[in-house]
């Protein structure tokens, strides 16, 4: 019993940390969507969007899953008549860069500079979809979207019922997080109390020294993959407390969530889009593993340098 107490002590908090990065920040862009600045920030964007093989009105599912979430982003998709390739391009686009707020905050949370997780994602995104465009010469036929429940778009008017929509909104984003940090957190406490994360670890072993990660940022790692940034930035709170892992072992496996978080659960919400989603699947994995892979690398060899000459200065002393 007193495990699942301690866990849920752990989630509560957690809940909370992130909660109020979450909630104003919900509030503010669902109210901005009522007003014209997402449609004016669409406008600025729509001549870099023929650089990437995209029509203009594409700028507004980009703006939109990037200030809001996937969801919004595929509202927008569904009411506009593209070809297969474009949809594809949207779809890696996003998958590399949404939420962008929200989960840079979060970042910022475990002591990782906002500025890295917006270069890396908005970085990851644009170069992504500039390769499409140049190697894939397929997916010229219009796409077929699939059944998606869509979102009832009844008129709201007036500041108060805009404001109440954006509270709604954003309570329902906290109750979501807590839904699925308090369970993960007991689960990881009962796996922490009962060793099992060691033996967790040690399957993660391969995987995260080819990243070139210690050991301890397994958990981290398995469940930002599974449920998410703000999700794994909650565990990842928690772990750079209990479990000692160090600063740059947080920025690379922050580098690698932030190509490759929730993998499941959004590439399956691509499937309506009538999009191939194993490569989608494939794109963000092989992206995070390399990019993870060279950060390591030029990390350790600036820190191995760094050594060298810490030594040659005591030597000359």
């Amino acid at each position: 019993m007193g495990m699942l107490k301690r866990g849920l002590v752990v989630g509560l908090q957690t809940t909370w940390t992130l909660g109020k990065i979450i909630f104003p920040i919900t509030l503010i862009i669902t109210i901005l969507g009522y007003t014209p600045v997402l449609s004016w920030v669409a406008n600025l964007l729509t001549p870099i969007m023929g650089w990437i093989g995209l029509p203009g009105e594409a700028a507004i599912p980009l703006v939109l899953g990037n200030v809001l979430n996937l969801y919004a982003a595929i509202g927008a998709i569904l009411t506009m008549d593209l070809t297969v390739k474009e949809v594809f391009i949207l779809a890696v686009m996003l998958s590399f860069s949404h939420n962008l707020f929200v989960e840079s905050a979060v970042a910022a949370k475990v002591g990782i500079r906002m500025s890295v997780v917006l270069l890396v994602r908005l970085g990851l995104a644009f170069f992504s979809a500039l390769m499409i465009h140049w190697f894939w010469q397929g997916g010229t036929e219009l796409a077929q979207y699939g059944f998606v429940p869509s979102a009832s778009a009844e008129e709201i008017t007036g500041w108060a019922a805009i404001a109440w929509q954006g509270v709604q909104s954003a309570t329902i984003g906290i109750l979501q997080l807590a839904a699925i940090v308090i369970p993960l957190m007991i689960f990881v406490q009962i796996m922490k109390e009962l060793q099992w994360l060691k033996v967790f670890s040690k399957w993660m072993a391969p995987f995260t020294k080819m990243l070139g990660i210690k050991e301890n940022t397994s958990t981290t790692l398995a469940s930002g993959l599974m449920f998410g940034l703000a999700f794994g930035a909650g565990v990842m709170i928690q772990a750079a407390k209990e479990d000692g892992v160090s600063k740059k072992d947080l920025y690379l496996v922050f580098i690698f969530l932030v190509a490759c978080h929730a993998v499941i659960e959004d590439t399956l919400i691509f499937i309506p889009l009538g999009i191939p989603v194993w490569p989608l699947l494939l794109v963000r994995l092989v992206t995070a593993i390399l990019l993870t892979m060279l950060v390591a690398a030029i990390w350790n060899r600036v820190e191995k340098k760094a050594r060298m000459d810490g030594k040659e200065a005591t030597y000359e002393n």
